[in-house]
């Protein structure tokens, strides 16, 4: 219940259209929360078949000013909150912030108005492959289902009706979505506006379904690749057998970071799409062992290695890294193709070198400082280790007994009667 002197929220029909933008009220008042507890008004759009809300706000403009307005936005259609009850609800999540004693003043927008801004100013500094991506979350996704709302107006439901309406998506990708979302949305809070945050802890999400279990080669399938292999594209499948780098990583490497005196390879930047950038983490710039068949690999490689200005050990005719899917398609999937192995990315050589090396017996943190990886679940999820079990699941099986101890004896037939 509220208080008594808490005027009632008065339900109002509406035949008109929204304002384009919220009206003024007279400037300089006070602070609202401190003039007096908002419940708001309710109004209900016949012919659109809306419920609308309308509250007063003070909003900082572009000039530093402050303007009092009042903001009327579409809380719901009639099939989403059937009642008006549901509509005061809705209402209530984004009142709850202006009546709070110690709310201010804050900068207000959109997610298609601040998405324009965050590209503009943050996006196009992050990396080729994450402004690709985001991008294409914000141009497929987020804008056409969340465009018009505010970001204030982005609370636990409408973000959890948002992860409904991409029933189709698959668990992953809808997290990568929330991901670029969430970014965004702390960006906002960073600069003072109004907003929302994104929980993904507290969303219902699809389930994981079938556990598919990752790509990647057992040992007779890469010594059949490398045996396979042509110049240069033998040496490329070799470092990354040898190394577990990423394909990034290995596309990007000149001859400057091979440190054969002190066998290891340092990471200094990857490429993708034919230009380099910095690596994907702090820490997948550390250098990798380089063990001492690679580095005969590499010395007999340099006797025909074709030079470039830039002096990448990988270089297309026009002096550029490859693209690691031109890789994939026109030199990988050939070999696996005639080797009867199913078509996979160059990620799956990463893969089977941590499964290598818990094969061989070493602990989980070897094969995670070997991949630099921050966080060890991680590498658990690239370790399959197959080879291993299979053995051991042997000596097991041939330290048992398989005849019935006593069968011939009748001890403990009562039993299988």
């Amino acid at each position: 219940m509220r208080p008594a002197e808490i005027p009632a929220r008065q339900l109002v029909k509406n035949d008109g259209k929204l304002p384009r933008r919220p009206s003024a009220s007279t400037p300089g008042e006070k602070n609202l929360a401190r003039r007096r507890y908002q419940t708001g008004q309710i109004i209900y759009n016949e012919r659109r078949k809306v419920w609308l809300g309308r509250y007063r706000e003070d909003v900082i403009q572009a000039d530093g000013s402050i303007l009092r307005t009042r903001p009327q936005i579409i809380l719901g259609t009639k099939k989403e909150l059937p009642t008006e009850r549901l509509a005061i609800r809705k209402l209530d999540e984004i009142l709850d912030r202006i009546n709070d004693t110690t709310y201010r003043p804050t900068r207000v927008a959109t997610v298609s108005e601040f998405s324009a801004r965050w590209r503009r100013e943050v996006l196009v500094h992050r990396k080729p492959s994450t402004i690709r991506s985001a991008n294409s979350h914000l141009d497929s996704k987020l804008l056409p289902l969340l465009g018009n709302l505010r970001l204030d107006q982005i609370g636990p439901e409408n973000q959890q009706g948002f992860v409904n309406r991409l029933s189709g998506s698959s668990r992953k990708s809808i997290l990568n979505i929330l991901s670029t979302f969430s970014s965004m949305m702390k960006k906002a809070k960073e600069w003072g506006y109004a907003y929302r945050e994104i929980e993904i802890r507290k969303l219902v999400l699809p389930d994981r379904g079938e556990h598919v279990v990752a790509p990647h080669f057992t040992q007779r399938q890469i010594e059949n690749i490398f045996a396979l292999a042509e110049e240069p594209w033998r040496t490329l499948f070799i470092t990354l057998g040898l190394t577990g780098l990423r394909a990034g990583e290995v596309l990007g490497l000149k001859w400057q970071d091979v440190d054969f005196g002190h066998h290891c390879i340092q990471i200094r930047r990857s490429a993708w799409y034919g230009k380099t950038h910095s690596t994907k983490t702090k820490t997948s710039a550390k250098p990798v062992t380089l063990p001492a068949p690679l580095a005969a690999v590499l010395q007999n490689y340099r006797q025909i290695w074709k030079p470039n200005p830039e002096g990448f050990l990988f270089a297309t005719r026009n002096n550029r890294p490859p693209s690691s899917n031109k890789v994939v398609e026109y030199r990988l999937w050939p070999l696996l193709d005639a080797l009867h192995i199913p078509r996979c990315g160059l990620h799956a050589f990463r893969h089977t070198v941590a499964s290598l090396i818990a094969d061989a017996g070493y602990a989980p943190e070897v094969a995670q400082r070997q991949l630099r990886h921050s966080n060890k679940q991680t590498t658990l999820g690239y370790i399959h280790p197959r080879d291993v079990t299979v053995q051991a699941m042997e000596d097991v099986a041939k330290s048992l007994k398989l005849d019935a101890v006593g069968r011939e004896t009748g001890v403990g037939s009562q039993y299988t009667q």
